[in-house]
């Protein structure tokens, strides 16, 4: 779940995704849940990138987003 950039810079990219992508966090997040059983970080990008046509560090930090809720929500 490691990032190659800070958190600042990935507060930054979730903040834009509606403007980049036209559809809200929650949304995206939604589409992971509902979408294949992929286990691994970079199978989970990918996917979206693939299906979604997203921009690579915007898959990545929905991504990294959705693993950091599901943790937290664990605790």
């Amino acid at each position: 779940m490691s990032m190659p950039h800070s958190e600042e810079t990935h507060q930054s990219l979730l903040a834009r995704i509606p403007e980049a992508t036209g559809r809200d966090l929650p949304s995206w997040l939604s589409s992971l849940e509902d979408g294949p059983g992929l286990l691994r970080f970079e199978e989970r990008v990918n996917w979206l990138r693939a299906e979604h046509n997203l921009p690579h560090g915007y898959a990545r930090a929905i991504v990294h987003e959705h693993d950091k809720r599901r943790a937290a929500s664990r605790n």
